[in-house]
């Protein structure tokens, strides 16, 4: 290159340079959370938007469009890309009255940007009309399957093995669900959420919130041997919002939350961490010797003392149980017998005397009390089915647990000396798991597996409910749907004012 040349080409190589730089900088200040961009498809009359709240987790999407059907669809999009199994899964809402009955918001999935691409649309008109749409190739017509279910504001719409799912309900309530096996899309697709006006002269705008788009695990993955990521949310129950606090390639389990409202207590591959509320650092929390622990780990009822499960390796590697300070120590108390078999924590009496556990002795898992001081042994319950989930009630009457002496896994209790054992719900589509008791003592929440898993199982990774009701019993309420199971809600995790619970969802990654 001539100095001539230089001279006036490295002038316009630098302003390339920083108008690039400024354009970046642009777009990476346009925050869209969980989303990579957003655009109107097709040739609609008045240009949408997009925005994103971090504090609520919401999304609202303003949009035009004549309409999407036939060969053609006009709307506003927000998206994303994935690969291969999906789960998409959000709240949705109208804001206003609208103009037309046909108006459109919901999820929809795009081999491409244009506007007669090959798609599948998961849509819930503003007339309450909720059906499965979509288009075999580019440029045909559209397709639908019409789903009984009407003015749904929960919608979700998965792939599974080539085969599209939409699952829509009114919160609190099973979904109802409509499938279609016969489009094939790319194997990366365009996925996002989305608002059309059914009329090229209006602009709608929609609301979207608790908003997750998750890679689920693989049929052929191998339980306590292979693991997704993990999502650290708390749910604001009054408000129903969730957020996320933390998310990690790491399979991270059972979050505690302590007393003091400072910290969340959490496991992950045989160590416990501290999630630090107020500035989101992570710190390991120090267990000594006891560096095998499961996700059984309870805080009691003052905040004082940890409990944890260790397998012990001198115990031919048995779940054992020994108590802390709940800052942490080198010297974990061994409070639970060796040689017995193995023993699952649940539960701290308020006194801090007793732990209460599932214990596999005799050939049959039963709930056990062991006194912290002499280790000896109380047999509260002895079916030859299981018990599991135990956990005191604030004022130490009453122990909750969850069995399924009765052909369904379902939620009990007994007074704290085992007798008086009351069955509570009566599930026919549910099997209930590990209920927990506010810190007011007025509600417990739990957590719901379809009947698909097996009564005496609690998997990683499915499709679950977090359910709550009175601590007498009564009808329970879906508080949120996710993605997750095994290590969700496996210990108590209320905040301390009984008003928010912290658990964990599941999801790999789109690559």
């Amino acid at each position: 290159m001539s100095a001539l040349i230089f001279r006036y080409t490295f002038p316009v190589l630098i302003s390339l340079i920083i108008g690039f730089a400024l354009s970046m900088t642009a777009q990476n200040n346009q925050n869209l959370g969980i989303f990579d961009n957003t655009l109107d498809i097709g040739d609609v009359k008045h240009e949408g938007n997009a925005s994103y709240n971090a504090q609520t987790g919401e999304y609202t999407l303003t949009g035009s469009g004549e309409n999407m059907w036939s060969d053609n669809d006009e709307f506003r999009y927000l998206w994303t890309t994935v690969q291969g199994d999906f789960i998409l899964r959000a709240e949705i809402k109208f804001l206003g009255d609208g103009v037309d009955p046909h108006r459109k918001i919901g999820w929809t999935v795009r081999n491409t940007l244009t506007a007669n691409s090959a798609m599948v649309n998961a849509a819930v008109h503003g007339d309450g009309l909720t059906s499965l749409q979509y288009r075999q190739s580019e440029g045909a017509e559209t397709l639908e399957s019409t789903s009984s279910d009407s003015l749904p504001n929960i919608v979700e719409l998965s792939r599974v093995d080539g085969t599209y799912i939409m699952k829509t309900t009114k919160k609190g309530e099973p979904f109802t669900t409509v499938e279609v096996a016969d489009v094939e899309l790319n194997n990366q697709v365009f996925a996002g959420i989305y608002v059309s006006a059914h009329n090229e002269d209006v602009v709608e705008t929609a609301v979207f919130k608790n908003v997750r788009i998750t890679k689920p695990a693989p049929s052929d993955l191998v339980q306590y041997q292979q693991y997704l990521g993990s999502r650290l949310e708390v749910l604001d129950i009054e408000a129903g919002t969730q957020k996320v606090l933390h998310t990690s390639e790491r399979s991270i389990q059972a979050p505690n939350w302590t007393v003091d409202d400072e910290r969340l207590i959490f496991n992950s591959n045989g160590y416990l961490y501290n999630y630090w509320l107020d500035d989101g650092k992570i710190t390991h929390l120090n267990t000594g010797f006891a560096t095998n622990n499961n996700n059984d780990h309870v805080l009691s009822f003052d905040g004082t003392m940890l409990a944890i499960s260790h397998h012990n390796e001198a115990d031919n590697g048995n779940s054992t149980i020994y108590t802390l300070p709940v800052e942490g120590s080198d010297n974990p108390k061994q409070v639970t017998q060796s040689g017995v078999g193995a023993s699952y924590l649940h539960g701290i009496s308020p006194d801090n005397q007793t732990v209460i556990f599932t214990g596999n002795r005799n050939g049959q898992y039963d709930i056990y009390a062991s006194d912290v001081n002499t280790m000896e042994e109380t047999q509260l319950t002895d079916t030859p089915h299981l018990d599991d989930g135990s956990e005191y009630s604030p004022d130490g009457e009453y122990i909750y647990f969850n069995s399924n002496r009765t052909g369904t896994m379902q939620i009990w209790r007994m007074d704290a000396d085992g007798s008086n054992q009351t069955q509570l719900t009566f599930d026919e589509n549910f099997n209930d798991w590990f209920p927990h008791i506010s810190p007011d003592g007025e509600k417990m929440v739990f957590i719901s597996y379809g009947t698909d898993v097996a009564s005496g199982d609690h998997p990683f990774y499915k499709n679950v409910t977090l359910r709550m009701m009175p601590v007498d019993g009564g009808e329970p309420e879906i508080i949120a749907y996710l993605y997750g199971g095994q290590g969700t809600i496996n210990v108590p995790s209320w905040s301390p004012d009984s008003k928010k619970i912290a658990f964990v969802s599941n999801t790999g990654r789109f690559y």
